[in-house]
C-alpha cells in the first residue's frame, strides 16, 4: 500500500500521519508526506509529541510535492488544507478536516496527534481488513 499524506507546510499533521502509518503499517505500507508550501522543517513540537508515542520522526524532511518519487498512490489523504492542496492522482482520496496544531500547546496539540493516529489506524484497517 502506497499512501501519501499532504498538508500545506508538511511540518505537523502530514508528518505525524506518515510516522503513524509507517509504525502501524509495517513493511506492508510505504508512507510519505509532502506539502503544497512546505516549511522546510518538521515542527519540534510534532517530533516531541510523536516521541511520547515511541515514534521517531526526527529524521523526516519537509518536502514539496515535486520532490516525491513517481509512484502509483493507493491513497492520498489531504489534511484539511482545502484549495491549498493540489489534486494528486490516486486510487482513493480522503480529506481529513484537521486543525493545524502548529500554534497549539500540550494537550491540545496531543489531541490532534491522537486524532491523526485513530484515523491512520482506521485507514490501514480498511486496507488490511483487520
Amino acid at each position: 500500500m502506497n499512501v501519501l499524506f499532504v498538508c500545506i507546510e508538511n511540518s505537523n499533521r502530514s508528518q505525524m500521519a506518515e510516522g503513524f502509518a509507517r509504525h502501524h503499517g509495517g513493511t506492508g505500507v510505504l508512507a510519505m508526506s509532502s506539502g503544497s508550501r512546505p516549511s522546510g522543517r518538521v515542527n519540534p513540537k510534532a517530533i516531541a509529541a510523536m516521541a511520547e508515542k515511541g515514534i521517531d520522526i526526527s529524521g523526516h524532511e519537509s518536502i514539496e510535492l515535486d520532490q516525491l518519487p513517481n509512484l502509483h498512490w493507493d491513497w492520498v489523504v489531504t489534511m484539511g488544507c482545502g484549495d491549498e492542496c493540489p489534486f494528486i492522482d490516486a486510487d482513493n482520496r480522503a480529506d481529513w478536516a484537521l486543525q493545524d496544531p502548529r500554534d497549539l500547546e500540550g494537550e491540545e496539540f496531543n489531541a490532534v496527534r491522537d486524532d491523526i493516529e485513530r484515523r491512520v489506524i482506521k485507514l490501514l484497517n480498511m486496507r488490511f481488513n483487520r
